[in-house]
């Protein structure tokens, strides 16, 4: 399958579930690997987005899912987010929430994403966002980087958290999706050429392709670790109230 493909599966697809479920779905766009722009030949499609109810459903007492999820085959995954759902964890300054409306390859869009904006910047939590990605580079490192080997993606799965953060600590902003936004302006030049390479390898070779460990990349993602954690340490952030939020779920379901 590709790009161009979806490009008009997906649509489809969204239409599909809107009939079936009674929904409305606002957004739409790709995640994962391919929004980041280094999915591999083998890498499948994620295509999340955000719906909408009828009004009258959020008046009932009985409670109902706030997730639609199709069966994972070997092409795509297919997910969303109820409305209130996205916008609880938007509260929650979620960064995969702003990955998604933020992807550089959309389905859908009502104005949806333009509408949101002004809450995107009013809820943006620099030390929640900081904390996720940290966990997530903490995580992947501690895992995925034993033995002599490693495999090829784990080390665009690190750098690209630890990118985020550097980001976040720079600009005070949410990071961009694409992945050679952040390493334009935060990889040393050192590692250029590396990296590079691991990229080029990734977008025409298997998703289990290993490579000999690579100390120098370890070396960065340790210091810039340290770093992040000692900024976090430093952040003393406000609670956010929810009016902004509640007011724009009024206007959204009402109109």
């Amino acid at each position: 399958m590709t790009q161009n493909e979806m490009n008009i599966l997906a649509p489809e697809k969204l239409s599909e579930i809107e009939r079936e479920k009674g929904v409305t779905v606002l957004y739409a766009a790709e995640s994962g690997s391919r929004a980041w722009g280094f999915e591999s030949p083998d890498s499948d499609f994620d295509v999340r987005f955000i719906y909408m109810r009828q009004e009258s459903e959020y008046l009932r007492l009985d409670s109902f899912r706030d997730v639609i999820e199709l069966p994972v085959n070997d092409t795509w995954d297919v997910s969303g987010w109820d409305l209130p759902k996205a916008l609880r964890l938007l509260h929650k300054s979620n960064p995969t929430l702003f990955e998604w409306l933020a992807s550089p390859i959309c389905y859908r869009d009502n104005g949806f994403s333009a509408r949101i904006q002004p809450l995107l910047a009013e809820y943006f939590s620099p030390s929640r966002m900081l904390h996720h990605y940290l966990s997530m580079a903490d995580s992947n490192t501690r895992n995925y980087l034993q033995g002599e080997s490693v495999r090829m993606k784990r080390y665009l799965y690190i750098l690209r958290p630890v990118l985020a953060c550097l980001w976040v600590m720079e600009h005070d902003s949410p990071p961009p999706v694409l992945f050679a936004s952040l390493m334009e302006k935060f990889l040393p030049q050192n590692l250029m050429p590396s990296v590079k390479n691991i990229l080029a390898e990734k977008m025409k070779s298997s998703e289990k392709s290993d490579i000999p460990r690579m100390h120098d990349i370890e070396a960065f993602v340790n210091e810039s670790v340290s770093r992040i954690h000692a900024h976090i340490d430093t952040l003393n952030e406000s609670p956010k109230t929810w009016n902004s939020l509640n007011e724009f779920f009024i206007r959204e379901i009402s109109s």
